[in-house]
């Protein structure tokens, strides 16, 4: 049985001065942004805002510099996420290639693989999507059913992947794969880095309720992948993707989606007449969300020190959705206005609207919130 492990740490000091250049950064970066456009925050795809960021060498920031990463802290890391996020930086284009798939080639890819991957991604120059679920499987990620055929020189890939984001404006896809077909549901899963310019591969957009298309479905046909983009060893995949989902499960995006809308409503409370019961409701947000800001800086201690926090992760990714879903509908309960994303609405109507429309996703994407339970259950062993 695991135990929770939750050290809280303060940030070093040195990162202050780190976070004052961030700030200054985005100040002039982000000042054509529309405040109500922040809503959108790590959703927003903005090639060129990443291209700068990598420039600053904001990318890779924890990674080896022989792979092209600066080599600094993983408490450094997280003080730039926590201010893109808080000013509703357009982070999307880069945010999958820094967190979890540059990790897991670190971790798990070839050094070929590192060489040749690493070096772009830290520089803003190429992007990468996530190739986990599919059409029909819901949250059971181990019944993918996308093949990889041994042929000469490498693989043959056919199925299908769906809800991966912004797939028509990456250049590759990290895809599980069942490369063992005769295997059990957990076994015979493989991971391959696929270009997604290969003939064979149609990506169809998605449209959501909100009017987006960063979702997409991902069509393999017949797609060759050369045998020198397997990620790992062959058959273990399940392992490395479980251990991936980890990068993606507890950093402040887990929490910050809703953030630029929490900073537009406290400046419209601040305008108006007090209102207690909303100021109550007001610092009850706020105290889980510093709550969880702690508990997030905790693994990020975790990480920096080589631990495998997957447990914590999960812990405050179920957490923080639940504080994200919740936000929109406080703030509508004390508002007279009403969600609006028609061209008259205000910001705070605007972002209300933006938010209250994709916030069902926060318990879907990085894990269903049944999933992410029975994880935490059983490493507590309670089940």
């Amino acid at each position: 049985m695991a135990a929770l492990t939750f050290d809280l740490v303060p940030l070093p000091p040195e990162t202050e001065d780190l976070r004052g250049e961030v700030r200054q950064f985005l100040a002039t970066e982000l000042s054509s942004l529309p405040r109500r456009e922040r809503a959108h925050t790590w959703m927003a795809f903005d090639a060129e805002f990443s291209r700068k960021v990598g420039e600053r060498g904001w990318l890779g920031m924890t990674w080896p510099t022989q792979y092209g990463g600066h080599a600094r802290t993983a408490f450094e890391r997280y003080v730039v996420l926590e201010e893109m996020l808080s000013a509703g930086a357009p982070v999307a284009a880069h945010w999958v290639g820094d967190r979890q798939t540059g990790p897991m080639l670190l971790r798990r890819g070839s050094e070929e693989q590192r060489r040749r991957f690493l070096p772009m991604m830290a520089r803003g120059e190429t992007f990468f999507c996530i190739g986990m679920s599919e059409p029909d499987s819901g949250s059971d990620l181990a019944s993918v059913r996308t093949r990889a055929t041994p042929v000469d020189g490498g693989w043959s890939v056919n199925g299908a992947k769906v809800w991966t984001s912004n797939a028509n404006r990456c250049g590759f896809i990290l895809a599980l794969v069942r490369t063992r077909p005769s295997e059990v549901k957990h076994q015979g899963l493989s991971q391959l880095i696929i270009d997604l310019t290969s003939p064979g591969i149609t990506i169809r957009p998605i449209r959501d309720l909100a009017g987006g298309s960063h979702f997409t479905e991902v069509v393999f046909e017949d797609v060759f992948v050369p045998g020198d983009l397997l990620v790992g060893a062959e058959g273990d995949g399940w392992k490395q993707v479980t251990s991936e989902l980890a990068f993606e499960r507890s950093g402040p995006e887990r929490f910050l989606s809703c953030y630029p809308l929490i900073a537009e409503w406290t400046e419209e409370l601040a305008r108006n007449t007090p209102d207690e019961a909303a100021e109550a409701d007001l610092g009850r947000q706020l105290a889980e969300l510093v709550t969880l800001r702690s508990m997030s800086i905790a693994v990020a201690g975790m990480l920096q020190a080589g631990a495998d926090p997957a447990l914590e992760a999960a812990l405050v990714k179920d957490l923080g959705a639940v504080l994200e879903q919740r936000i929109p509908a406080v703030i509508q309960r004390h508002s007279s206005i009403e969600p609006r994303i028609d061209p008259g609405a205000s910001d705070l109507e605007h972002m209300l609207g933006v938010l209250t429309e994709i916030s069902p996703s926060f318990s879907l994407r990085g894990g269903t919130r049944e999933i992410l339970r029975g994880v935490i259950a059983r490493g507590l062993g309670l089940r």
